[in-house]
């Protein structure tokens, strides 16, 4: 009697966990099946294009975004996580036009492997970055600018095929929802254009030239009305650096046109106002701009269309003394 009774205390333990074993994998298999184990997974490159996937995809997919907020485009990189998820989507959205130096080759990777891409820049009408006499990098002129998003409407064109590619290529989405969605942001994109148009409208022409950290805003130049005077890194990437030559050269520009402000990336104003402040002295405003990253949740900027909202506002404050 009392060996049974202690084999029995010894085998409850075991039983407990077995229908505890037994229960958690019920659950797991049932929260995979609820939740949509097999969802269908989009990988975009840089957060911005990551933003206008989210609001065109919307509930339909998983969408990761690579880059994290205010990094750099032209510098980040992946880790070996990074690179395989790549190659385990259902589609990569990229920007392309040489901006994402260090996460193209993975791109081509993913590619290589049979996965579905899109390079939004080489599709939304690419512009080449001017000669050296029109503000523009003198050893890139005539190669194409990646910096496409400054130009709303290029957006709009963008948008429109990231969505023919989300129905095209990604199974398991409900394509009516996806149109619906993509339909919604073309209005909100449409009148963004006609908010920054009437924004600008009250900058006088003279007074609309433009010197950034780098050649960053040849799109919204071209769309709005601007003149290019120059850049203080001489390139299409933030990972060149100017010499005392070219600096010379941009305050002559600068100094021609009667120019004195000058818009900097958020992440580096008060490195570029003291470069400019030895060539020019106290004659020289910067302003920050949010020109190739989303910022955090909160900090102004964290979705396209704010960046683009808070930009707009910032150069015309500038360029109008307001």
């Amino acid at each position: 009697m009392t060996r049974k009774r202690t084999t029995a205390r010894a085998t409850r333990p075991r039983l407990r966990l077995l229908a505890l074993f037994t229960a958690l994998t019920a659950a797991a298999a049932t929260a995979c099946t609820s939740t949509g184990g097999d969802r269908p997974h989009i990988v975009v490159t840089t957060n911005i294009l990551g933003d206008v996937t989210r609001e065109i995809v919307g509930d339909e997919a998983d969408v990761t975004v690579l880059m994290k907020p205010n990094a750099d485009p032209h510098s980040f990189g992946l880790s070996a996580a990074q690179a395989a998820e790549l190659e385990q989507a259902d589609l990569v959205v990229y920007n392309g036009l040489g901006l994402e130096e260090n996460v193209l080759r993975h791109v081509d990777a993913a590619r290589e492997s049979g996965v579905a891409t899109f390079a939004a820049g080489e599709a939304a009408d690419p512009l080449t970055f001017g000669t050296h006499d029109d503000g523009g990098p003198e050893e890139e002129a005539g190669q194409p600018d990646p910096h496409f998003w400054t130009d709303p409407d290029r957006v709009r064109k963008a948008a429109g095929l990231i969505a023919d590619q989300v129905v095209e290529h990604v199974d398991g989405v409900d394509d009516g929802a996806v149109r619906d969605n993509a339909a919604r942001y073309d209005g909100e994109l449409a009148d963004l254009t006609t908010w920054m148009e009437k924004s600008f409208d009250t900058i006088p022409e003279d007074d609309r030239a433009l010197v950034t950290n780098h050649h960053v805003f040849g799109y919204l130049a071209e769309r709005f009305g601007f003149r290019v005077i120059g850049a203080v890194i001489p390139s299409g990437t933030t990972l060149a650096s100017p010499s005392s030559s070219d600096l010379r050269s941009l305050t002559e520009a600068m100094d021609d046109a009667g120019v004195r402000t000058v818009f900097a990336d958020s992440s580096q104003p008060t490195r570029l106002a003291e470069v400019l402040r030895t060539e020019l002295g106290d004659r020289v405003s910067v302003v920050k701009l949010y020109s190739e990253s989303l910022t955090e949740r909160g900090e102004g900027a964290d979705t396209y269309l704010l960046m683009m909202r808070a930009n707009t506002t910032a150069m015309t404050d500038g360029l109008t003394g307001d």
